[in-house]
């Protein structure tokens, strides 16, 4: 039995959106990047009724005009060597399976992770698709939910993998998981933490210190809030005294 062809063309969504073909770029317009990106978001593989793609696209459309818009869009998709990237029918329309999609790999990637961080080296080679956010530059009202569901996903995986990493001796890879959730969330605490925790693991204990101050330092001017008594304590003993401020 023939093994099933790989995706000839691939649309990534992570940190903005691009699409490729046969490792070739395609130029896509703006309305056109709104449909690939809503059904690769929240249809995946299945298909959506064309009635609701409308609604969602055009909310402040009447019916009849939103329906002609999508037509139109899907009369004017590219078709890059002769493939199509969507499918459609009368009723329905859905993703080619020609087409790849990183935030895919990325969610598959944060759930194997969150499972058992410590146990598939090949996913832990790919922690890079856990470092960029969802459209980060988009700001349409359908997408905010998606977009801020896929920062929590990414974010548990990565603090969930930095300390499965940590345990099993795997400290530069720990540390680069850690920073990868501070870097996308400075205000994190549970992701300085990891971080505090890799450098203990080290006994770089200045690491350890400077990272702690630096949240603290960072809570109270843009929050002027203290760190919780859980990191306090993680980096109390090293002063021979609770930190207390």
């Amino acid at each position: 039995m023939d093994s099933p062809r790989p995706p000839l063309g691939r649309l990534a969504l992570l940190g903005g959106l691009e699409l490729s073909f046969d490792a070739q770029p395609v130029r896509v317009a703006p309305a056109a990047q709104r449909l690939l990106a809503v059904l690769a978001i929240q249809h995946r593989r299945a298909p959506a009724s064309r009635m609701s793609l409308a609604e969602r696209l055009w909310p402040d459309t009447a019916v009849e005009k939103a329906t002609s818009n999508l037509r139109s869009i899907l009369w004017r998709m590219p078709r890059p060597r002769a493939r199509s990237l969507v499918l459609a029918t009368a009723t329905q329309v859905r993703l080619s399976d020609d087409l790849a999609v990183d935030l895919w790999e990325a969610e598959d990637l944060a759930r194997a992770l969150c499972a058992d961080a410590g146990a598939d080296p090949d996913a832990l080679a790919s922690l890079h698709l856990l470092e960029a956010d969802l459209l980060p530059h988009w700001q349409e009202d359908w997408l905010l939910v998606d977009q801020e569901a896929h920062r929590q996903r990414r974010l548990h995986a990565l603090e969930h993998s930095s300390r499965a990493l940590r345990e099993t001796g795997r400290f530069d890879e720990a540390l680069r998981a850690a920073l990868g959730a501070v870097r996308s969330e400075p205000l994190r605490e549970s992701a300085h933490r990891r971080v505090i925790e890799v450098h203990l693991a080290e006994a770089n204990h200045a690491a350890a210190l400077r990272q702690y101050d630096t949240y603290r330092r960072q809570l109270a001017d843009e929050l002027g809030l203290p760190p919780s008594s859980e990191i306090r304590r993680l980096v109390g003993p090293l002063l021979g005294r609770p930190v207390d401020r």
